[in-house]
């Protein structure tokens, strides 16, 4: 193995391992933590974005922003509004 890594690689390495993780509490009507179903849901969504990245290819920003959003929607979070915030793009 290579003794550097992009930064990049390691975090989307480490989203879609934790989606694997993940998996079985995905759902609406799983009765788990209400902290772990969100981060079920937010790691389902950011995966394919995250193979994307470990892949070496690019993607849209604005459909893993949407796929946040849906996130929040389903499990009543603010992540779009945290992001944005950490961004520096609140309003």
């Amino acid at each position: 193995m290579s003794p550097y890594i992009d930064q990049t690689k390691i975090l989307a390495f480490a989203v879609y391992q934790l989606r694997l993780l993940l998996a079985h509490h995905l759902g609406n009507t799983t009765s788990e933590d209400p902290a772990v179903r969100a981060a079920a849901h937010l790691a389902y969504a950011l995966h394919n974005h995250a193979l994307s990245v470990l892949e070496g290819r690019s993607f849209d920003t604005s459909e893993a922003i949407e796929a946040i959003a849906r996130v929040d929607e389903l499990v009543s979070e603010n992540f779009s509004q945290q992001l944005a915030q950490i961004a520096g793009h609140a309003s």
